[in-house]
Formats: C-alpha cells, sequence, structure tokens
C-alpha cells in the first residue's frame, strides 16, 4: 500500500444518500465524508441504519437516491452505487468485516488469510494448472502470498497460531484474524462492523493497538461502527452520529461527547428526560435546529467525477418526493409535539379569558358577576392544560416535616418527574393516593403524559406504598390484555 497518498484527503463522500425499504426510509438525506489516513467511526442507537450505510457503500444494497464518490490514492474516482459489490473490493480497493465473524473455521489460521489473496494467485496461474505445477511466475506470487499473511500474522499477535484451525481460537482472536485477512487484499478503505463487540478489556486493548498501526503504517483508512465508547473515543479522528436513518451530529471526539443531540438521542436519556437535557446542556435553538427536515430539493446535482451522469439516471427519484422521519421516533420530535402541545393549552385559556372579557363588556358593569359564574362550568370542562394551569387539588407547600417520601419507589417515576412533583407541590404518598380524575389530568398535561399515570397505576402504588406495601403495578396480562 502506498502510504506517500496524500493524507486528510476525502477518500469517501456520501452525498444525499437514502435507503428504503417500501415505505420504511433506513436512510435519510445522509451527507458525510471519511477522511483519507484516519479513523472515522459511524455510531448511533440500534437501529439507526449504520450497517445499511456499510451495506450501500459496499454494494450489498443500491441506495434509492444519493451519491456514493470514492477517490483512489491516484485520484481515480468511482461512484461505488453503480458498481457491482466484487468490483468495489476488486477496482476501488473497500473492504469489509461483519457484525458476525466469518472465518473459515475448519481452515487454518495461515490458510484463512492466503484464501484473502485468492485473486492475485489465480492471476498469477494463468487462471490454468499452472499453479498446481508452480510453473511461471506463480511460486513468486505464492511466496509473496505467505509473506504478506506472515506479517498479518504478527501484526495480529497470531503468530504461534498460524496452523491452528481457526475456529479454535478466542472470541478476541478471531476478531484480529478477521481484520487481518481483511488487510490481505491490500484496500484502500477498511470497513469494520462493531469489530469490538463482545471483547473483554484486555482485548478491546489489543484491538485499538492493531486498528492504530494499521492507520499507521499501512496508509488504508478506516470507516468504523461500533457501540464501545471506550474503542470509539480513544481512536476515532472523526465521528458522525446517526438517529433514525439521519446525522444528527459529525465532527472530532470532544465535539460529539458533548453535543446535546448525542446525549439525548444516543446516551440513551428516558423520554422524559431528553426536555431537561437538552436545556441544560444545550441552548435555546437545539430542538428546533435539532429536527429540522431535509432539503426539499432532495438528491444531488450531477455527477463531476470521471464516470459522468447524474444520479437521477441511475436510481429512481421523484420531484415531488421529501424523505422524513416517522412521527413521534426521534426525540427532538417528541420535545416539539411537547412545545407544540404546551403552546395549545396556553391558547385555550387565553382564549377562555378573551370570551370571558367580551362578554363581560357586552352586558355592562352589573353583569360583572354573573358572566363570571356563566364561565366557570366551562373552565372545568376544558382540556387537560386548563386543569394543569389550576394544579391538583391536594398540594402542599412544603413537605411535611421537611422529609417528602421517596416518590421513585413508584414504578414509572424517575428522578427527573420526581423533581417536577415537588415543585407542583406532590410530595407523599397519601397526595397521590386521594388523586381523583381531574387531578390525574392535571399532573399528566405538567408532565407531559397521555394516560401514563393510569396505565402504570400511580394511584393504586402509592396506596400501597402509604400502608408500608411494595407497589407491584397490575400486568397487562392480569387485566386481561395483550403486551402491545
Amino acid at each position: 500500500m502506498d502510504t506517500n497518498a496524500p493524507m486528510n484527503k476525502a477518500l469517501l463522500k456520501l452525498e444525499h444518500l437514502s435507503m428504503k425499504f417500501g415505505g420504511l426510509v433506513a436512510i435519510g438525506d445522509l451527507s458525510f465524508e471519511a477522511r483519507r489516513g484516519e479513523i472515522t467511526a459511524l455510531i448511533g442507537p440500534n437501529g439507526a441504519g449504520k450497517t445499511t450505510v456499510f451495506n450501500c457503500i459496499t454494494g450489498f444494497y443500491k441506495p434509492t437516491e444519493g451519491m456514493i464518490r470514492f477517490t483512489g490514492k491516484d485520484g481515480e474516482e468511482f461512484l461505488l452505487e453503480r458498481m457491482p459489490d466484487f468490483q468495489i473490493t476488486a477496482k476501488a480497493k473497500v473492504a469489509r468485516t461483519f457484525q458476525n465473524i466469518r472465518l473459515f473455521s475448519g481452515m487454518t489460521v495461515l490458510e484463512n488469510l492466503l484464501v484473502a489473496q485468492h485473486n492475485k494467485l489465480m492471476k498469477a496461474s494463468g487462471y490454468t494448472i499452472l499453479g498446481l505445477l508452480g510453473i511461471g511466475g506463480y511460486r513468486a506470487a505464492s511466496a509473496q502470498a505467505i509473506e504478506q499473511a506472515k506479517y498479518w500474522l504478527e501484526k495480529a499477535e497470531l503468530t504461534d497460531r498460524a496452523d491452528d484451525p481457526a475456529g479454535d481460537l478466542p472470541y478476541g482472536a478471531q476478531r484480529r484474524l478477521e481484520i487481518a485477512r481483511a488487510m490481505c487484499t491490500g484496500p484502500e478503505l477498511l470497513c469494520l462492523d462493531e469489530p469490538a463487540a463482545g471483547l473483554n478489556p484486555r482485548e478491546s486493548l489489543a484491538l485499538n493497538t492493531l486498528l492504530n498501526d494499521i492507520k499507521a503504517n499501512t496508509g488504508t483508512s478506516i470507516l468504523l461502527i461500533e457501540h464501545d465508547m471506550s474503542v470509539v473515543m480513544e481512536i476515532s479522528d472523526h465521528i458522525v452520529v446517526l438517529e433514525y436513518g439521519r446525522k444528527i451530529s459529525d465532527g472530532d471526539p470532544e465535539s460529539v461527547r458533548t453535543d446535546p443531540r448525542v446525549i439525548a438521542a444516543y446516551l440513551g436519556v428516558d423520554d422524559e428526560e431528553v426536555e431537561d437535557v437538552l436545556t441544560e446542556v444545550g441552548d435555546e435553538e437545539i430542538i428546533e435546529d435539532l429536527d429540522a427536515g431535509p432539503d426539499p430539493e432532495h438528491g444531488p446535482a450531477a455527477s463531476a467525477s470521471m464516470l459522468a451522469g447524474s444520479v437521477s439516471e441511475t436510481v429512481e427519484h421523484r420531484d415531488d418526493e421529501r424523505v422524513t422521519v416517522s412521527k413521534g421516533a426521534s426525540k427532538a420530535a417528541q420535545v416539539e409535539a411537547r412545545a407544540a402541545k404546551a403552546a395549545s393549552g396556553r391558547t385555550g385559556i387565553a382564549k377562555a379569558s378573551t370570551d370571558k372579557a367580551s362578554s363581560a363588556k357586552a352586558k355592562g358593569k352589573k353583569a360583572d358577576k354573573p358572566a363570571a359564574r356563566a364561565v366557570r362550568p366551562a373552565a372545568k370542562a376544558t382540556t387537560s392544560a386548563t386543569s394543569a394551569s389550576k394544579g391538583v387539588s391536594n398540594r402542599l407547600a412544603a413537605p411535611r416535616g421537611n422529609r417528602p417520601d421517596d416518590l421513585t419507589l413508584i414504578k414509572g417515576i424517575g428522578k427527573i418527574n420526581e423533581k417536577k412533583l415537588n415543585e407542583h407541590g406532590i410530595f407523599h404518598f397519601d397526595q397521590i393516593a386521594e388523586w381523583k380524575k381531574i387531578d390525574v389530568e392535571a399532573a399528566e398535561s405538567y408532565l407531559a403524559f397521555d394516560g401514563r399515570i393510569a396505565r402504570e397505576e400511580w394511584v393504586k402504588q402509592a396506596r400501597q406504598l402509604g400502608k408500608g406495601k411494595t407497589a407491584k403495578p397490575t400486568t397487562d396480562k392480569q387485566r386481561g390484555g395483550t403486551k402491545s
């Protein structure tokens, strides 16, 4: 591999990539680049579309829209979405590993590395029986292949296991062997799909050493999918974060680590805590920015590469098409929905006040009190947003004896919601145990829940806890229903 190729230049560019399976948008309007000589990590929650991106890059899938531009070390440019998978490996020199180990377990460790050089050996044999006879250039090519295999056995720390069956290796050693086998193809871009999955800390350290050695000494760039953040933050130069097929963050490890969008969407924040996290670590515009829709003019312009031709000539594209994520999927979408619901509640309250004032003005000052009485019944029948403005009926100014109950013992109440309830004057189990329907509606509106308090039986749990019993919510099976 030529290690003198220009570093830090874009080796791989994804431009407005979309992949749809029927009505499911697995990837939506995704653009990012991987630079030569760097380790680029692609991270995100399960189901974010990471492996689908790999499958598009390596030719297993043909994207619905978009361009995958690859520039070789000699300046030759390829559009990978137009190439068969075998040519992506042979011509563009892109190699990959998979989530599940795919070694030839019955072959020895050395033989697995020689298999990776099969095309080179077949070419040296002239695709005839000359290889069997060791005639011509095959003998030299075979010796070179063995030397290449020995080199990677040493790098993967597997020299002493060269003659053992690959299936007998420990799990971590099998992972390193799979990477060594991919490197025997001489790739310019190595795509690794969760290489640290299932590794213990010592094996993860050995993996980090191998990947850093590849980066430093071979000129091969690495595109990495990984859930082990210790590995990602340790070795990555550049990180791209996906959520539901959309890019939510792109930058160096430190900027991604502190990005509120990553904290909310990737690091496992509960739905009800999203808004608090975004408020505490983000800025006021973060929610709006996070859920911005894709470009209406979806799709790249004509290709400027040597292969020529616009993407619309090779992939299906409709002028009126706009890729979006399903409603309620994104954490950011949930935050926006809550904000809209709160705004709707405030509008309802303001309208009721306006109607009340207009009625009083029409009837004169003497009608002020009757008008107020006439409006009151309507106020009781307003939405839960109005109930929230009044609050629950049994609020307290402070906990009794300055000792609030631990409301997190009620299954469904976390620290964030306990804090909100305390701010709303709810400190004790007996308060929740006394809630009526209107109190539940007020609390659900305040906490931005819809039916969750009744579904999780907070009132029943509070009564049991107030009596000193352990709360056990009724299961769906006990209620005669099924889990959705």
